[in-house]
This record gives structure tokens, sequence and C-alpha cells, in this order.
């Protein structure tokens, strides 16, 4: 018998196979109705293959792995713990217990509350001679770049670091300090999507390489910066694709050996949310894990609650994530942990084509400052964002604790920390319209037709969809006769309802109680009632609410007509 095990083969099915057992699972829904689009309008297809794969790559695919396997630097996912204090003195507590605890890139935001004084600057630059940092300055004037002032000139050469500036520092007594930035962040929080950011980070690259005496010259100061979202498998993508895209635009200026260039990345904030808070660590730390996987160099896990204002606690948190990753996971035993799988090779290799071509355009209309000035990159980032904040208001994309399981009785921060106030999260519109219904003390409530057992599934769902912006309907008992649901409505206090039953018991009662319904309650029913709509509309009511409807202009336009109703 075991000899006859051992001869056992197991029959390897078809792309086609798949397709069958997968067209009978969805019992006449169309194949297609499984592909899906990113936002960087990237087809996704239900499985992934070898043989698909190599179709659509050919020889691409063991040249891609190589040069992504090639560009990899030896010290990848440092820890770059950024230090958040508002006194000098509390400032280097905090820098002195990160280094203690695992801190490896000392993270400084020159935007702070205390003054850069010379005894502070020749304190840190004592930090600067000995560790490597990354420090976000304004501009070329910044005062925190004198701290390089108090660096001796013999100890300047071992200096190592990054510069992150808007326009490009001239660091010629640091040669290992890189001062050349392509920061991606600023468009990826206005909105870009993956291809968009790799397109900018070459085009910015192109614009810095030529103001440099050569491309060696360039290659040594720069750095790119990406923030890191919650689309796990785009986010690895995006690191691998920016490996090749380098290897092409390097190819351009004649190099043809494998320039290194340090990937510096960070936990995006545009996925952050002042509600539920804990839930950015969860979002933080899976970003972090795309990170690690993608290839970055160094890596920054912002507070869950950075958004108001860290505490020791949650700093300690967003390092040991970090920590736990690189220390944990053994990723970084394997180099391009993410090579060879069908998915996300095919995925980065959607990404390098996408985002060349982009690249190529913004060269062809005379290079990034043309591009900006044209409109053309506001353009297409407002696009994107705007097809975000969509996703969101629907919940085609879920923000746990904001646009669905949100709880009502969180306390919602109105302060923001100065730092990230500009950044277009898909937070704010659900956190503005909290806050304007808690200032109004709305008061909503739910009329459950029928028995518990038909009336709870829309029960809850309008619950839940009034719970994002802060709302606790009050619930009826279940009633059984229009007479029943009058008698609630009178004696509500809420001035917006919502029906909530089966499609009979909703089709039998409602037109009797809009021909009753107080005039200072406002009705909505819930579910789609596409035969019965217009002669309910014309009788009194306001509306319906359904899955998939836009929840923040679902409910502005209740709360406007609530001001109406009761003027």
């Amino acid at each position: 018998m075991s000899n006859n095990m051992k001869n056992i083969e197991f029959e390897k099915p078809a792309y086609s196979d798949w397709q069958d057992a997968a067209i009978k699972a969805l019992k006449g829904k169309p194949f297609e109705s499984l592909f899906s689009k990113t936002n960087e309008g990237v087809t996704l297809q239900p499985l992934y293959t070898q043989e698909s794969l190599v179709a659509k790559l050919g020889e691409e695919l063991d040249l891609q792995v190589a040069t992504i396997r090639s560009l990899q630097n030896s010290q990848a996912f440092q820890v770059a713990q950024q230090i958040h204090a508002d006194t000098s003195e509390a400032f280097f507590a905090q820098l002195e217990d990160s280094l203690a605890r695992g801190n490896e890139v000392i993270t400084v935001d020159s935007r702070v509350k205390f003054d850069w004084t010379e005894e502070v600057l020749v304190k840190l630059a004592s930090y600067f001679s000995e560790y490597s940092f990354k420090i976000t300055i304004k501009n070329t004037k910044d005062p925190l770049l004198a701290v390089f002032n108090n660096i001796a000139e013999d100890q300047r050469e071992a200096v190592k670091g990054f510069i992150v500036s808007k326009d490009p520092i001239s660091f010629n007594a640091f040669p290992n300090v890189r001062s050349v930035s392509a920061d991606t962040t600023v468009y990826h929080n206005e909105g870009a999507n993956a291809v968009q950011e790799l397109a900018y980070a070459l085009a910015l690259a192109a614009k810095f390489a030529e103001q440099e005496e050569s491309f060696e010259a360039f290659s040594k100061k720069f750095f790119v910066i990406f923030a890191i979202d919650t689309q796990f498998f785009t986010e690895i993508a995006k690191l691998r694709a920016f490996k090749v895209l380098w290897k092409a635009f390097s190819s351009a200026y004649g190099v043809t050996d494998s320039v290194k260039i340090p990937t510096v990345a960070e936990t995006s904030l545009r996925s952050f949310s002042k509600l539920d808070v804990y839930v950015n660590l969860l979002r933080s730390s899976n970003e972090a894990l795309s990170g690690l996987i993608g290839g970055a160099d160094l890596f920054t896990v912002h507070p869950h609650d950075v958004l108001t204002k860290p505490t020791e606690q949650s700093i300690r948190i967003a390092r040991n994530v970090s920590l736990i990753l690189k220390e944990e996971t053994n990723v970084l035993k394997v180099t391009d942990p993410a090579g060879g799988s069908y998915f996300i090779e095919s995925l980065t290799a959607d990404f390098v084509k996408e985002a060349w071509a982009l690249f190529l355009d913004i060269e062809a209309a005379g290079g990034m400052d043309e591009y900006i000035a044209s409109g053309k990159l506001a353009e297409e980032v407002a696009t994107t964002y705007h097809t975000r904040i969509k996703a969101a208001s629907t919940r085609k994309q879920s923000l746990i604790g904001t646009n669905i399981y949100a709880n009502p009785a969180d306390v919602l921060e109105q302060d923001t920390n100065p730092l990230f106030a500009d950044i277009k999260r898909i937070a704010v519109p659900f956190e503005k319209l909290r806050a304007e219904m808690t200032a109004a003390d709305v008061k909503t409530g739910i009329l459950a037709l029928g028995s518990l057992k038909s009336s709870k599934p829309r029960a809850d769902f309008v619950a839940g969809f009034l719970n994002t912006v802060g709302l606790v309907p009050e619930k009826s008992e279940s009633v059984a006769t229009a007479e029943e649901a009058i008698a609630w409505l009178q004696a509500t206090e809420a001035k917006y309802v919502v029906i909530a039953g089966s499609d009979d018991d909703t089709k039998a009662l409602v037109p009797a109680i809009l021909a009753a319904q107080p005039a200072n309650v406002l009705i909505d029913v819930a579910g789609k009632f596409k035969d019965e709509e217009e002669a309910w509309l014309a009788n009194g009511l306001n509306g319906f609410i359904f899955a998939g409807q836009n929840i923040i202009e679902k409910l502005q336009s209740v709360f406007a007509s609530m001001k109406e109703v009761q003027r």
C-alpha cells in the first residue's frame, strides 16, 4: 500500500476548471462579476496562475524579479520613530528613551513648540554624530539646519542621515547625508493613487537630476519617500514597482550598474480617523507589514492618536509595531519576500507600465513644474480623492469605526495636531457631520413593523447607518397596526424616524402611516421600493435608506430637511 501511495499523483486543475467551478458557484451571475478595479484603474482578477503571468510578462518576469532583488539594500526596514514633545527637555528625554528601546533612526519634524536654540542644537548635534537621522524641514532657512554647524569638520564624513525638504539642500560637506528627495507623501495626502505617486517620484527625480553636475552626484544625494496606505497588496507592489522604474530611469542616463536608492516610508495618515482611534493601530500595523514585505529601507509608524496628541504609551506602541514585525516575522531573512507571487508580480508589472506612461506624459508637458502649473496634477489627484471619498461614503471601502461598526458613544476630539491638519483624510466628512449632529442634539428613531425577526435586519442596518454620525436612534417595540405606529410617532421625541420592516409589512402599513403622520416628524423607509416610491413621496414620505447609498449625502439632506421642518 505504501508504494501505491508514493505513486499517486494529483491532477493539476487548469484555469478553465477554476472558471467553470466559479461560474457554477455564482448561480447565474457572469464570471466577469468577480473582476474588480483598483483606484489606479488596474483590473484585479479572481485567480492568477503561473501560465497567465508568463503569458503576460514573458522574459520580463525574470528581469523584473532580478531588478528588484539587485536594488534591495542590506539595511532594510530601519525603525525611524518620530519624536513628539512640547518642550526641549521632554524632547531629549523621549529621544533617549526611544534609542534605548529600539529606535534606529532619529526622526524629527522641525515644526515643534519650543525654539531651536543654540543650546538645543549643540546637544542634538552630538546625537547626529553618533546615530542616523531623518529630519523634516520647512525650507532652506529652517532653524533646525543650524544643527550641522555644530558638528566638527573631522566628523562630518561619518554623519549619515536624510533631510526631507521641498527644495534640495546643498550639503557637500556631509557626503553621506542625502538631502534631495522625491517626497510623494505630499501628493498621497491629497489623494493620489499608487501609479500617480510612482510617476511623480520619477518626475521629481528628473527635475532634480538636471540640477546636479552629474547623475552619479545626484544619485548619491537622492532618496524617495512614500506613505503606505491600507491596501495591502497594492502598497507592496508600489514599493517593488519603484525599483523597476528606477532601473529604467537610471538607464536613460546611461547607467548600467544597479544604483540603490533608499526608500523612506511611513504609515499613511489619510486613512486615520479621530473616531475609534485604536483602529488606527490596526491600520498602521497592516501598512507597516506592507512596507516590510515591499522592501522599505526606513519606516515610521505614526501613533494611533497622532491626529490629536500622542502619549508616551501610543508612541511606545507605534515603535513596538516596527520592532515586532522586524524581529519576529522573519520577513527580513528573505530577499524580496513577495517575489514570485503571481498576483503581486502581475500588479507590480501593471504599476510599472502605467506609472512609466504617466511619467512620460509629465515630461512631454515640460516636466514636473510645468505639469503642476498647468493644473493637470491637481486635477488628477482631486479626481482620485473624490473617488476615495465616494467609496467610503457608500461603504464600498470600509473604514472600521467610522463608516461601519461606528461607536456613537465615542467622544470626537475637536483639536487637531497642526502637523497633520491639512491632510485630506477620508474620515473627515463623517467627523464633521457627527460634530454638527451632536451639537444640534438631533433626536432620531426607528419604527419597527411586524415581528422582531422580520424587522431586525433593517432596523440594525438603520441603527448602524445613523451611528456613523453619532446618532443613537430610539427604537419602538414591534408594531402590528398603523394605529400603533401613529401612537408611537406621536409619543416619541424623535424628529427623524426610519420605518424598518419586511417588504410585505412595509407595503401594508406605510400608506396608512403617511396619511396620519405628525407634521413635525420627518419619515424615511428602510429599503428600496421602486413601485411604491412615487406614491409614497407624494403623500409625505421624505425618502429611503438602503445599502450602497451615500451616507454623507443622505444624512446631510436629512439634517437640512429637519431644520426646515422645525422652523
